[in-house]
């Protein structure tokens, strides 16, 4: 009872959020909950598939560049084009996971890392296609028939919907066979392909799922942001999507949301300090690591038995 009535004021809290604050905090808010729906996605793969991944700046990338070209280049509306980045996003997941199959540890972090690098240099040098380093501008925002999300609060209720909605389909598949299949491959591959898990499928179905959300969060980023260009998805981003989910709370639902937020608003938070930023925000991640091994999430159940 205790745990509905705090789901219910944190529900009240976020909804209310765009009405007791305005501007660049909202901003921060929006883009950390971007950046949560990548690692609710790639919390699939890593917590609970067990495959590291150091390139979903790519897929990224990919969704973001996808409706960017079809709104900008080809006219289409939001709604249109963000099932296609989502459909892009995912194949280029699918063919990352066909030969990664046969890799895990370091090995299979080069191979992410290598594509993510290469998909970096394809959007900084296709200039015909990607328009090169200068990026695409004049991204429309998102619209509903005559009703625009162009200011930071309207934008805010557009990402917490598509925030819930990962997280409602990421506890679903936690909780369904494809979940438990996911943990058995992580545990151990071996004894899960003894008792009959596809392991193979399993795993380019994490691959798959893990890049359509950062798809999607493409998009979303684009269309917020109204332009896009491939510094925006370096290798760094690939990066902080990874500690989001381990800090948060690797194989937890609410975990890698918890470490999107911190993470996002962490570096805001010590603009102040200037030259001694990356001093102390590599500090705040290490004492993180340090007294909360389980994640942010852990907190969660220290918190009920008290």
């Amino acid at each position: 009872m205790k745990a509905r009535y705090a789901w219910a004021a944190i529900g009240v809290i976020a909804v209310s959020l765009p009405l007791l604050t305005s501007g660049y905090v909202l901003y921060v808010c929006n883009l950390a909950m971007i950046f949560a729906v990548i690692a609710v996605g790639l919390n699939l793969l890593v917590g609970y598939g067990g495959q590291v991944s150091v390139g979903h700046a790519a897929f990224f990338g990919i969704g973001a560049y996808t409706s960017a070209l079809l709104c900008v280049d080809r006219g289409w509306s939001f709604w249109a084009a963000l099932p296609a980045a989502a459909l892009v996003s995912g194949l280029a997941g699918f063919l990352l996971g066909l030969p990664a199959l046969r890799l895990r540890g370091h090995y299979l972090i080069l191979v992410t890392l290598g594509f993510g690098e290469i998909v970096r240099v394809i959007l900084q040098n296709w200039q015909a296609f990607t328009k090169g380093p200068t990026g695409i501008g004049g991204i429309p925002p998102v619209s509903l028939g005559n009703f625009a999300f162009v200011s930071e609060g309207r934008f805010f209720y557009l990402a917490l919907a598509f925030l819930v909605v990962a997280i409602a389909v990421a506890h679903r598949i936690a909780h369904s066979r494809s979940g438990r299949e996911l943990m058995s491959v992580r545990d151990n591959e071996v004894a899960a392909e003894l008792v009959g898990v596809d392991t193979t499928r399993v795993k380019l179905f994490a691959f798959t799922l893990s890049a359509v959300f950062a798809g999607v969060a493409g998009s979303l980023y684009a269309h917020m942001s109204g332009f896009i260009s491939p510094d925006m998805f370096t290798f760094e981003v690939s990066v902080a999507a990874l500690v989001m989910v381990m800090l948060g709370g690797p194989g937890t639902v609410f975990g890698p949301v918890a470490g999107a937020l911190v993470l996002t608003a962490l570096p805001e938070m010590l603009r102040e300090f200037k030259e001694l930023y990356l001093f102390f925000y590599g500090i705040g991640i290490l004492l993180l690591a340090v007294f909360l091994p389980r994640g942010l999430a852990g907190l969660i159940p220290r918190g009920a038995r008290r």
